[in-house]
């Protein structure tokens, strides 16, 4: 969504790496691109004004003229400045102390408050809830038909006494209010702890939209009322926003379709303009494509810092700790990693979700943004489909595999042979880092790249030269383990030093270890991480 703004952001902060100390014509440079970054990007003028000038005073004080590197102290300004204006802290759901937390959504029609609604209340059901969603929105053709659609999507019971209407041309029948008040009693009654009340949207604000929403209000007495926001709308999305705070008085703003390719920086503006935290945001079409808003993770994300909280937090929830205990053991029994080994730990890290969404949380993504675009997700599953055309016997002991063999499961995966031999080097590459990993030892010069991208691996990859030869180059040659061990701790040291300056704008952030993110072991071998 904010791919524009972060490469405008990028360049900006560029020309300031490796300068000694910043002078006033210098930031004013800076703060000149960042609010021309701004404005293009749609957010709101009176917020661009404001944050541009805090940036400015700050920058030409003293935590930038006394810092040892002032470029990096004005990129981690711009960062905090932009945490400000995304509401500073991470806004959490007010539960009710006693009875069903009951929110209210309310927004335009089209804004995705009706998918919204399942994809919250499987969030909710993930966290221990027991939600129950209510069809309050008995205007908008099978409005309620699509709620009990996604809710049996989410595995959240819905409750729709009202059909609805299910053509544009049928006049609105039954009473929303009552719908929704009768709504919280079933509630009640079942002993459901939160209540998820969709209600009806219009193309525009009108006041009979706003009075139906207000009586929902008043009738339920709701402990969160969500304003439901497109992030794609544009600059219209501070009037809409501004329009429903002093309709409804929501508390809280969720952001859908993110993952959009608009400009999306009005979206930016909406909790600065009204004063409401941005809570939630909606990242896809399934029902899983739902987070909590971090305002500190999504501006290391525009500043292409990366998010791999989020990502780490992704790999908890999913990642199957049973599975992964038994992978530790076999890792320390120094056992040989197969391809059933492989196989399962493939499928562990597709359960995380899209395999492109989570790279591009990495730090320095930015850089490899057109790598990643076209990145197919498919070459996965024809990484996956050569696996699933070994015998058992050859994935215990892939040493058995021959021409014939790889003939024979390059055509069972629909494959070339050349791909099957491009994983099968992979796959022996990976088990002697396994077993140099397993007996202490460092692994230098990992293959770079990604499968189905340029230099990747796996079975749309790139070649394995250029990882043997920067061993050779950079690995420590001395026999004595103590020498060695310096060696490597200053190859260690300027390999860190020459990072790549796109990273983090030249902030120098450190790139997170493989191991954070509670990957497979072994498995960044298939990657080419």
């Amino acid at each position: 969504m904010f791919n524009s703004l972060s490469d405008r952001l990028t360049a900006t902060f560029k020309n300031l790496k490796g300068k000694g100390r910043l002078t006033e014509a210098d930031v004013d440079a800076t703060v000149r691109e960042i609010r021309r970054a701004l404005l293009d990007a749609d957010v709101a003028v009176p917020v661009v004004r404001e944050f541009t000038a805090a940036v400015k005073e700050r920058a030409l004080g003293l935590e930038v003229s006394e810092a040892l590197n002032p470029g990096q102290q004005v990129v981690k300004i711009v960062n905090e400045e932009l945490q400000n204006i995304l509401g500073g802290q991470t806004r959490r759901i007010r539960m009710a102390k006693s009875g069903p937390t009951i929110i209210m959504l309310a927004g335009l029609q089209g804004a995705g408050k009706t998918t919204l609604a399942g994809k919250l209340g499987k969030w909710l059901k993930g966290q221990g809830h027991r939600p129950l969603l209510v069809a309050s929105d008995l205007q908008r053709p099978n409005a309620v038909t699509q709620l009990k659609v996604v809710g049996e999507r989410a595995g959240v019971p819905v409750f729709a006494p009202h059909p609805g209407t299910t053509s544009e041309f049928d006049d609105p029948t039954g009473d929303p209010v009552q719908v929704a008040r009768d709504g919280v009693a079933q509630a009640r009654a079942r002993l459901h702890d939160v209540v998820i009340v969709d209600t009806a949207g219009r193309l525009g604000i009108d006041e009979a939209l706003m009075a139906q929403a207000r009586d929902i209000r008043d009738a339920v007495q709701p402990d969160e009322v969500l304003f439901v926001i497109d992030a794609m709308v544009g600059q219209d999305a501070v009037n809409t926003a501004q329009a429903f705070n002093e309709g409804v008085d929501f508390t809280g703003v969720v952001l859908s379709k993110l993952d959009g390719d608009a400009r999306g920086g009005a979206a930016l503006s909406v909790a600065s303009v009204t004063g409401k935290p941005i809570m939630f945001a909606s990242t896809g079409e399934n029902v899983d494509d739902f987070e909590q808003f971090h305002p500190d993770r999504m501006a290391s994300r525009i500043l292409d810092m990366g998010d791999v909280l989020t990502l780490i937090e992704q790999a908890e929830k999913q990642w199957d700790r049973a599975e992964a205990e038994k992978m530790a053991r076999k890792f320390t029994d120094q056992e040989d990693f197969t391809f059933e080994d492989f196989l399962a730990q493939m499928q562990q890290l597709r359960k995380m979700g899209s395999m492109k969404k989570m790279l591009m949380m990495m730090p320095g993504a930015a850089g490899m943004r057109e790598q990643l675009e076209n990145f197919d997700e498919r070459e996965i599953d024809r990484v996956e489909a050569i696996v699933r055309s070994m015998t058992p016997h050859e994935r215990v002991a892939p040493k058995i595999i021959n021409g014939s063999r790889r003939a024979r499961i390059a055509k069972g995966s629909g494959v070339t042979v050349s791909e099957v031999n491009q994983l099968m080097e992979r796959f022996a590459q990976a088990q002697k880092m396994m077993k140099r990993l397993a007996q202490g030892k460092g692994v230098p010069g990992m293959p770079a790249g990604i499968p189905g991208m340029p230099g990747g691996g796996g079975a749309g990859g790139g070649k394995k030269g250029k990882g043997k030869s920067s061993a050779k180059k950079g690995g420590s040659r001395s026999g004595n383990p103590a020498k060695r061990a310096q060696e490597n701790a200053a190859l260690e040291q300027q390999r860190k030093q020459k990072a790549p300056a796109g990273s983090a704008f030249g902030a120098g952030q450190a790139q997170p270890d493989p191991a954070d993110l509670n990957l497979p072991k072994g498995f960044e071998k298939f990657l080419g991480k």
